[in-house]
């Protein structure tokens, strides 16, 4: 008896999830999954969910079912938001993303956008739906409205699209803001009054420009009454200034110019002057405000030529678009140059911006990339640039992220500072600790290329005597340094030691020359530099290592090369004559 039970079970459970998947219509699977979810049988909501998708469903249909149903939908978002079942959650996931779609398509629709603008002109109560629909439709009903109030042959809807034009609300601004390029002055006026009666800050700017730079007495008047309806402040501040403020607030992500959530782009809109109309560009939400703050500060430029500001501030937002990983959208054109080539050709005064900008952001991708375009051109006297009481590389020094503090105390080490600075210390302590990075997998960090660069900008301070920069903090690691397996380490660090007036740099540097672990070129390399040491310092070696010393210059047996490095270094102690009489009497025939 209990077996067919058992199959009985087993054979109900079948037929279950032969009827999920076949034969149900969308509307069925829909409400099943949701009646489900409401009672608690999530492992039949799962295989409904997983039938509404593989349904392939039509966004439309399933949008027109999700408000038909506004309880259901809720439903659905609390599963999204809180469901403790990972699987639900995911098909859940994915059903409102198809929900999605179809609002995406339904309000981008431009046969129905075009149905809705002439409904405006129809009944009170078609009037009223039209612009609720084309409130839904937002940014992409604006050219749509433009067209429409520029054909003269349907100028009797021109009342009502005006009527209907700033009801668009928020998401209106920014097609709104490239369609003031139009030459077409009614049209212009009309946008102006639009953008006033919205009221949302970013349109200042744009409606400021107008101010400065239109030849038109009237619509600068207008852009003047509309900038009053918004803050009536904005009109003591110029336009370059206000163009600079949006691109920071696009830089920092304020969520009032966040674009719409409904699709997986963003766009940007500009104004075609041939077509006399609008245009849109897709780009990826990752990298939308970045470049909207580029745009912005390219208009503060337009606006302002001597407003540098917005320079360092393009350039910040230039390297963090780049971070994305993306290649650049299609407006940028073929060939055009990478943010480094700029950044490079800007100069050390907008690079320091960037770089107070990505500091105060904690953003290590733009803190490096500026400051190593600092690295290429700048000087002792720009790279310690202040930007009011701060100096954003010597700022760098204590950064998050190693790879920023190492390239920053190279870049001033590079420049060999003459002025004394209080973090000269802080530049020693990171070029020592990129010296003694191992060659590891490092998502910022390639350790062997900090490696080298610390040790040739280290260098490169030992042999100008800077006086501002003391090595001597750093001998500890120098000295493990001339026994690493790289060799170019090897060498760089015995050529410093050199330079340090200490019996431990030089006593390294004898140890590495006779060990005969070390390549010959390494210990060749290694004699030269102990004959430095030994022309800078005099001889500090013990009576221990000066008889191996000597012992390899007395040999007939090893490699000549290496014979007459040592005797060169030998020489260069500046030995008492016993050790030279003994060698020459040593080899006499007579």
């Amino acid at each position: 008896m209990f077996k067919k039970k058992t199959v009985g079970v087993i054979l109900a459970a079948g037929l279950l999830v032969v009827s999920i998947s076949f034969g149900a219509t969308l509307k069925e699977n829909w409400n099943d999954f949701l009646h489900y979810t409401k009672i608690g049988r999530l492992d039949l909501a799962k295989g409904y969910a997983q039938a509404v998708l593989e349904s392939n469903p039509d966004p439309l249909e399933l949008l027109s079912l999700s408000e038909e149903n506004p309880r259901g939908y809720a439903i659905l978002l609390r599963v999204v938001d809180s469901a403790s079942d990972a699987e639900l959650v995911e098909l859940s996931k994915k059903v409102l993303g198809v929900i999605e779609q179809g609002r995406f398509i339904r309000r981008a629709d431009p046969k129905i956008i075009g149905e809705e603008i002439r409904r405006l002109s129809g009944t009170t109560r078609g009037r009223l739906a039209a612009v609720k629909r084309l409130q839904n439709a937002g940014e992409y009903a604006v050219p749509y409205m433009l067209d429409a109030m520029a054909d003269k042959s349907r100028k009797e809807e021109f009342p009502n699209i005006i009527w209907a034009l700033p009801q668009i609300g928020r998401d209106a601004i920014r097609p709104l803001a490239a369609a003031l390029q139009t030459e077409d002055v009614g049209l212009k006026a009309e946008i102006i009054r639009a953008l006033g009666k919205i009221k949302y800050p970013q349109s200042l700017p744009y409606l400021k420009y107008i101010i400065e730079k239109d030849s038109s007495d009237e619509l600068r008047k207008l852009a003047s009454q509309s900038i009053k309806q918004i803050d009536p402040a904005a009109l003591k501040a110029p336009a370059a200034q206000l163009f600079y403020q949006l691109g920071e607030d696009y830089y920092n992500r304020a969520p009032s110019l966040a674009p719409a959530e409904d699709a997986n782009f963003a766009n940007i809109w500009f104004w075609d002057p041939n077509e006399r109309g609008l245009m849109r560009e897709k780009v990826d939400r990752s990298y939308f405000n970045e470049l909207m703050t580029m745009r912005a500060c390219e208009w503060a430029l337009k606006a302002d030529a001597g407003f540098g500001r917005a320079i360092g501030l393009w350039l910040a937002a230039y390297f963090k678009a780049e971070s994305a990983g993306l290649g650049m959208p299609r407006y940028f054109g073929p060939g055009h140059a990478d943010a480094m080539t700029y950044a490079t050709t800007a100069g050390p005064e907008y690079l320091h911006q960037a770089l107070a900008q990505a500091i105060k952001d904690k953003n290590a991708h733009v803190a490096l990339c500026a400051v190593e375009a600092l690295a290429t051109t700048a000087g002792e006297k720009s790279l310690l640039y202040r930007i009011g009481p701060v100096q954003p590389l010597l700022q760098a020094l204590s950064f998050d992220d190693k790879a920023v503090r190492y390239s920053a105390a190279i870049a001033i080490a590079a420049a060999g500072p003459k002025e004394k600075f209080a973090e000269s210390k802080l530049v020693v302590k990171n070029l020592t600790e990129a010296l003694e990075q191992k060659d590891e997998k490092q998502e910022t960090l390639d350790a062997n290329s900090y490696a080298l660069r610390s040790a040739e900008v280290m260098l490169k301070l030992a042999q100008t005597r800077n006086a501002v920069i003391d090595l001597s903090a750093a001998q500890s690691t120098l000295i493990d340094a001339t026994k690493n397996k790289r060799v170019e380490i090897q060498v760089l660090a015995g050529q410093i030691l050199a330079y340090l007036s200490s019996p431990d740099a030089q006593r390294a540097i004898a140890a590495m020359a006779l060990a005969e672990s070390n390549t010959m070129d390494v210990r060749i390399s290694a004699f030269d530099s102990l004959a430095v040491s030994a022309k800078l310092n005099a001889s500090l070696l013990d009576d221990e290592r000066i008889d191996a010393i000597y012992s390899l210059v007395s040999s007939q047996e090893i490699d000549p090369k290496l014979r007459s490095a040592a005797a060169a270094a030998y020489g260069a102690l500046n030995l008492p004559s016993r050790k030279v009489k003994d060698l020459i009497l040593d080899q006499a025939k007579s």
